[in-house]
């Protein structure tokens, strides 16, 4: 008898990684900065994240943390002052009421609580309608949950905002959950109250379940910002996320929270039990305070941003790149189409030939073809530097 193993043909690679995951595509942004990591001297307005530190205060409460032993587990859906401190910040900023003891869960940044959404109300074959351009993450999310992304594209010419009927166009029986983020990663765009109440309506009228990722909200421009938790009529059909790396430059923290009913949050708190256990606990400490004390220094930070949004998008325009006025975040999302170059030839190009660093509108779908997204995350000396290699590129291609 032959004592030789079994060999078997099948390839190896594909037994061991699941399908679904093998089928993902690898996120834009992160395939695209390798190449820049690479590209020494480069102008980076590609990172999605404040160029500010943490401000000192909130600092000083993590280290005062450590110092004073803080250094266990807490409970899995988050250290109870935290949640009230939400609580009180939610019905500070948009007069809401959330139950800290069963309707907010404290996660490991924004991006743990879109896939604890996905994971907890989504059955296999769910569709979920995303919005694109959209934040790299949402629609893996939902493939990796078991669902079905469909996409619902949205364009430069109606202010990269959805219509009704295109929302509508894209229900079917299957339709569980519509994702949104406003105002918007990659275009900046802020929801007007006509399209809010639009998509109020859709939620209501085809039973949907809504995730709206509002981390961008306190970085809103020109108007009152809005939050759909003020839509009291979709409450128990609304699952918000925020967090605290935009607006208190706070994104090597990782900590974020969702706000939803009772429910939702149980299920959600159920699966980042066995995940995650529970956030860091130096962490929450932190968001304590920045949420207590930290509204001067985050007013300070948007003021600046606004002094950016404002440059850089003249700036643009001026060029000949068409570029829809930001009402929030830090990004613009301008239309190179008149250069004659996709969005990948453009950006790399800009790296090759400039050095500076931006992200092509393909990362965050196919509607964003045309289109680059610029990140005003960075000081004013570094925004006028890379304007003036824009400019110099986009006149040696139009």
């Amino acid at each position: 008898m032959s004592t030789q193993p079994i060999l078997y043909t099948q390839n190896l690679e594909k037994r061991r990684v699941a399908q679904k995951v093998q089928d993902l595509p690898p996120s834009g942004i992160r395939r695209f900065f390798d190449i820049v990591a690479e590209t020494p001297g480069v102008i980076s307005l590609g990172v999605g994240e404040p160029d500010f530190v943490t401000p000192w205060h909130i600092c000083e409460a993590g280290i005062h943390a450590l110092e004073t032993g803080w250094t266990s587990y807490t409970a899995n859906q988050g250290m109870t002052p935290l949640r009230k401190a939400i609580s009180k910040f939610m019905r500070q900023q948009f007069g809401v009421e959330y139950n800290p003891q069963s309707e907010i869960l404290v996660t490991v940044g924004g991006s743990e609580a879109i896939d604890l959404a996905c994971r907890a109300v989504l059955e296999p074959g769910d569709e979920a309608i995303v919005l694109q351009p959209s934040f790299v993450s949402y629609a893996p999310m939902v493939t990796m949950a078991g669902g079905v992304p469909v996409p619902v594209y949205c364009y430069a010419a109606n202010r990269f905002l959805p219509t009704q009927s295109a929302i509508e166009s894209a229900v079917t029986p299957r339709t569980k959950m519509l994702m949104i983020n406003f105002p918007n990663n990659p275009t900046g765009v802020a929801l007007d109250r006509s399209t809010f109440d639009k998509i109020v309506n859709v939620v209501l009228e085809y039973d949907l379940l809504l995730v709206s990722d509002e981390v961008y909200v306190p970085l809103s421009y020109d108007e009152e910002p809005l939050s759909f938790c003020t839509a009291s009529e979709i409450r128990d059909r609304l699952i918000l996320l925020h967090g605290f790396s935009k607006a208190w430059a706070m994104t090597g923290w990782r900590l974020g929270f969702a706000l939803a009913p009772a429910d939702i949050i149980a299920a959600m708190n159920k699966i980042h039990q066995y995940s995650i256990m529970c956030t860091s606990t130096i962490a929450q400490l932190a968001a304590i305070e920045a949420l207590e004390h930290g509204e001067e220094a985050a007013l300070a930070m948007k003021r600046e941003y606004d002094r950016r949004r404002r440059y850089v998008t003249h700036a643009l325009n001026e060029m000949g790149l068409p570029t829809v006025e930001p009402k929030g975040a830090f990004y613009v999302f301008p239309d190179i189409r008149g250069t004659g170059l996709t969005s990948e030839e453009f950006a790399l190009g800009l790296l090759k030939e400039e050095k500076v660093a931006v992200v092509p509108g393909t990362a965050f779908g196919e509607c964003g073809e045309g289109h680059i997204r610029c990140s005003y995350a960075s000081s004013m000396e570094a925004l006028r530097k890379a304007m003036e290699r824009i400019k110099s590129f986009v006149g040696r291609h139009s």
